[in-house]
Order: C-alpha cells, then structure tokens, then sequence
C-alpha cells in the first residue's frame, strides 16, 4: 500500500490540473471578416427578380450568375473559370503548400481554434447566407452546416495529430530485428467539387482535412452555390492569416464544367460530391493523371420499420429524416418499409406530421421547408409522383404552402406520402433528392432485407426494432457505407467515422481517420532496430553464385520461420544451423589451402 500510495496521490492531483486547466479559456484571437456583400440590405431593384435560368450547357457564359432560390432575387455573379486560370490556382496553392507541409500541429490547431470561434458566434450570418444560397430554413442550417463542422473540427482537434503521427506495426518472424511504421505525409494539392445542398460544411469538409493534414486546397463549388461560397471562402483565409499560413493555401473557385475538369488534371487528388454521372466524368478525367479519386455520389437510402417499435416515436424521425435531408436538397431517407403489422398506425402517424408541415420562403417566416435550390427540380419531383400515381401508388398526405409571396417561382414542393408503391416505380429506383415519402410493407425480415438490397445505391440506411440485436443483424445484411441503429443520419455526427456508400453511391471515404488519411501519401518505411550492431546479412549459401544446397537452405528457413508445429520448425532450424556451419567449414578449409 505505501508503494501504491504515491501513484493514486500523484494521480489524482494530475486529474485535478487538468480540470482547471480546462477551466481556464484558451488565447484564441478574433478574427475580421468583411460580410458587406452577404448582408441583405434590401436595396435591390425590381429588375433584379427577373428568373434566368440556369440549365445544361447551354445556360452556361463567362458567369456564374447567383440567387435565391426562394424569390430568384438577385445575389452576386462571379467568374466562369477557364482551364488555364484554374491551373493557375492550382500552382499557387502548390507553393503555399510547400512551406505550410513544414507547419507545426500547434499551428494548425490554432488555425482550427479560431475559425470555430468565428463561427460559434456568427451562426446567424452563416446560416443566413446558406439559407439565402440554398433555400434551406435556418434550423435546418444550423443541423446540416454548424453543428457538423463544428463537431469535425473538435474532433480535429482532439485527434487529428494522434492519427497523422507514424504508426508502428508488427514486422514478422523474418524482419524481426527490423522496425516498421507507417508515415503519413501530405499529397500537395487537393481539389474539391462539392455540391450545393451544404455550402458551407461541403467546403470546409474536404478543406479541414487537407489543410490539418498539410496539403492545399482548391474548392470549386457548385454553380448553384457560388454566392455564399465565395464568402465562406473569406472565413477560411482570415483565420489561416492570423495564424501566419502562407497566401494562397487555399481557393474557392467558381465555374461551371469546363472548370471542374481543369481541376481534376491538375491536382493531387480529386474529391467529389455530386451525382453518378458526373462522378464517372470525373473518375475517367482522373485516370488520365492517375491521381486518387474519393466519390460521394448521394444514394436512396433504406428506412426499414419492424413490428415492436414505438411507431410514434419512429415516425417522428422519418418524418424528420425525409424533411432534414431530402427537404434541404439532400439524398436522405428516400425508400421507407414497414412491417405489415404496424404500416397502418405508421402511415397515420406521418401523415399527421407531414400534413402539418407548412413550406414558405426560409427567412419569410417560421417554416418547416424552404424552396427547392435546383432550377426545375420540383417539376422532376412531380413527375417522379405522376409515375407512381400511374402504376398504382396513392398519395395519403402533402404538407401546405405558407405565404410565399409576389415574387415566389416554381422552387417550391410540399413533402408528400404515397402508399401503395413498388420497385417498378422510378420513385423507388431514382434519386429524388426531394422531400418524398414513398411506403411499402414487408412482412419478414429477409424480405426487408432483400428489397432494401434491391438498388443501384448503397450510401446508408437506418434500422428500427424494439430489439436492438435484431436491428443489427438486419442492418449488417445491408449493401451499404452507413447504418444507423435505432436512429436516422447520427452517424454524421460522429466525425469520428468514415462516411461514403458502395455501388453508385460511390466509393473512398471522407471523415474520419479514414477521410484524414486519405489526405496522404501512405508511406511505409522499414528501418534496423538496432542498428549498426544488427543489419540484415544475406546467409553464405545464398550468395551469388549460389551454393548446391542453396534450395535446400532456403526450403529449410521458410519451415523454420512459418511451419506450424513447433518440433517441425526447430528440426528445420537444426538443418539451417548445420548449412550454415557446413558452409563455414569449407570457406574456412578452402582459405587456408589457399
């Protein structure tokens, strides 16, 4: 007890420092961010609420021209790079990276530290120009774009430096007296297309990675999204200002095609988030270079209901599920299936919701919805409604329009449930990426399990049972990057995890160790353990020219090293011994005759 005595005392007194230590506030500089050209000041003219549409190639000028979807008012325009202007971005971020790959962690977790900071306490004006940008209601800002970038960078923070440092590993029975780790080091330049559903998070996603990993970055947001990234871009190169980060580290560029293919043939690595088709475009651009791909394609997510839940409580969160994501332009909950035994209380109960759902302009009001980002879409979603309404499917409930004004287009579109579907509906075997509700029962778990499996997508799903052991062997038959338990997109949140699908949804993985590691040149390296007075020696019979026995040798090693049975190995050693000393007995004879 007196050896032990000490140790508990010196523990606890180190406990007790660190929880003052966490008392005490950390230094963290503010930062300035001019945010002159995101704050509506309602000074528009009337001639700026003209609709221009912005569709296909043909669309596409020397502009990227910007508005809100909500009301088409006019936001900004900006430039329509061309190949060689991204290159030149590109070879600005390449030496900026060059001196900010000798930074220190200390310095990049300043740099996290500064922009949470700013963005703790400028939710309002981040959430507002993303909801300005995209539609999106501020709550629904504040769950897809704060919280989750918040929640990556204290990860980053916590962990970051921990899973960049070399990691060591197991040299084997041969290498033995070798030591063999795994280096981490930055690729150069990364370039990032992202979508325009999270304009803020799809930013600083791929960029937090890239820069606390040591690398540049190139962003080229969407063309639908191009306002509010472009300002963001400004919050990052403030906060890598005030800690002394070379200029130029990072860039948001803006454009249409032509500009994302220039991207992909001059960077180190690509990261894509976007639809299928663009991501085989990007995939087959990037073997030109062979440079490493990482594809987030979205998906049609399974949302499988079984018979001992508590339905209430379960349709809360479908109803969520599908308003949270597909309602903010986002591939979410999009096929539901629910046992047979609970469908008609879980369909009650969902409609209820859903026809309480009222969709107005985002900053007009309180809404639940706000308008649809993509030009046109709605029609594409009514249209994928119309097609199952004709084979047969009923809808049972739509939410309501709120006062949209004047001024309000053809953006918006009310959630909507429909029974009675099938796969040979396109609703069940496109992606939506809209706010639709399509029910279909099953009546065992294997037919859950099958229907689920049943598409060209496999990004996630989510798996309710009163029995959790059950919900997890359904989800752990599911062709899927990400599955929830008992629960809808938590694992979002839980930076700490991988995120990315199979089959069209895509492949690679962003987030997590696995997304902060793919940010780097994975390098191994083998070394002598104790060197100078250990090295590897190539054994005599072995030697050029190689001695008679030299197969007999060898034959003898690999069993003396691998075999299975402990006596058949040492016999096998007894025989490398006695070649070894019968090698060494001639060379000695052969010496001395000379």
């Amino acid at each position: 007890m007196a050896f032990w005595w000490p140790l508990i005392v010196l523990g606890f007194a180190f406990l007790i420092c660190k929880l003052l230590l966490m008392l005490i506030p950390p230094n963290v500089p503010s930062i300035d961010v001019y945010a002159g050209d995101v704050l509506d000041d309602g000074n528009q003219t009337k001639e700026n609420y003209i609709y221009i549409p912005r569709r296909g190639r043909a669309a596409q000028t020397d502009r990227v021209r910007c508005y809100e979807p909500a009301t088409m008012k006019y936001l900004g325009d900006f430039p329509a790079l061309i190949s060689d202007q991204v290159k030149e971005h590109v070879a600005d971020a390449r030496k900026a990276q060059k001196a900010w790959a000798k930074s220190t962690f200390k310095q990049r977790r300043q740099f996290l530290r500064i922009l949470l900071k700013y963005i703790i306490e400028h939710q309002e004006l981040i959430c507002q120009t993303s909801s300005r940008d995209t539609g999106k209601t501020m709550v629904d800002a504040s769950l897809g774009e704060i919280m989750t970038t918040c929640e990556k960078i204290t990860w980053l923070l916590a962990e970051g430096e921990m899973w960049l440092k070399p990691e060591y590993r197991s040299s084997g029975r041969a290498m033995m007296h070798k030591r063999s780790k795994v280096e981490f080091h930055p690729l150069g330049v990364i370039g990032a297309i992202v979508s325009w559903n999270y304009p803020f998070h799809n930013i600083l996603n791929p960029m937090l990675a890239a820069i606390f990993s040591g690398n540049g970055v190139v962003v080229k947001v969407s063309e639908h999204a191009s306002w509010s990234g472009c300002f963001y871009a400004g919050i990052v190169q403030a906060a890598l200002a005030a800690v002394g980060a070379p200029e130029n580290l990072v860039h948001v560029i803006t454009g249409f095609a032509e500009t994302g293919e220039a991207l992909v043939s001059s960077v180190d690595k690509i990261i894509f988030v976007g639809s299928p088709g663009v991501g085989k475009m990007i995939m087959r651009s990037a073997s030109e270079s062979l440079i490493p791909v990482t594809l987030e394609l979205g998906g049609k997510d399974a949302f499988i209901v079984c018979e001992d839940v508590d339905v209430p409580h379960v349709a809360q969160i479908a109803a969520r599920g599908v308003l949270q994501s597909s309602g903010q332009n986002c591939a979410g909950a999009e096929r539901f299936y629910v046992h047979r035994d609970v469908y008609s209380s879980f369909v009650a109960q969902v409609v209820k919701i859903i026809k309480a759902v009222c969709v107005g302009p985002p900053l007009a009001g309180k809404y639940d919805m706000g308008a649809i980002c993509m030009p046109g879409h709605a029609e594409r979603l009514q249209n994928l409604v119309n097609d199952a309404v004709d084979k047969g499917a009923e809808i049972v409930g739509r939410g309501s329009f709120g006062n949209l004004g004047e001024d309000a287009v053809d953006q918006f579109f009310p959630p909507t449930i429909l029974v009675n579907v099938d796969h040979t509906m396109k609703l069940m075997q496109e992606e939506a990426f809209g706010p639709i509700m399509p029910i279909m029962k099953f009546s065992s778990d294997e037919e859950a399990i099958k229907l689920a499996n049943d598409s060209n997508y496999g990004l996630g799903c989510a798996v309710f049972s009163g029995n959790q052991r059950r919900a997890r062997e359904i989800a752990s038959q599911l062709n899927c990057g990400v599955a929830a338990i008992n629960d809808f997109a938590s694992n979002y949140m839980c930076q700490s995890l991988p995120f990315g699908g199979v089959k069209h949804s895509g492949f690679g993985r962003f987030a997590g160790i696995e997304g902060l590691r793919a940010c780097c040149l994975v390098k191994s390296v083998v070394e002598d353990r104790w060197w100078p007075y250990i090295k590897t020696k190539i054994p005599k019979p072995i030697q050029y020219p190689v001695a008679e026995n030299s197969f007999e040798f060898q034959e003898s090693l690999v069993e003396a090293l691998y075999g299975l049975n402990i006596w058949d190995r040492l016999r096998a050693l007894v025989n490398v011994l006695k070649i070894l000393s019968e090698k060494n007995s001639t060379t000695a004879k052969n010496a001395r005759r000379n």
